[in-house]
């Protein structure tokens, strides 16, 4: 166990962040598997931007990889635009 109030400090913030990553991961998840089983196309027009902010936010935030981020928004986009 960590012997000096620095280290102490570092764990609680690396479990908060891990909280909230992990938070924050599995609802962009839920969110692209929403729009992916979406067949209206204006439902899926309106979720459109609010997955690729959350996708971008990810991305940032060293969360996921940038290229797994575009290559998810590459696909919902081809998705939606597939849609009728």
């Amino acid at each position: 166990m960590a012997n000096h109030q620095s280290a102490l400090k570092r764990v609680r913030q690396t479990e908060t962040r891990n909280a909230r990553n992990r938070y924050q991961h599995k609802t962009t998840r839920n969110a692209v598997r929403a729009i992916r089983g979406t067949s209206d196309k204006k439902e899926a027009e309106k979720l459109l931007p609010e997955v690729t902010a959350m996708l971008d936010k990810l991305a940032k935030r060293n969360v996921i990889h940038k290229n797994k981020a575009a290559n998810l928004k590459s696909s919902v986009r081809k998705h939606v635009n597939g849609l009728k």
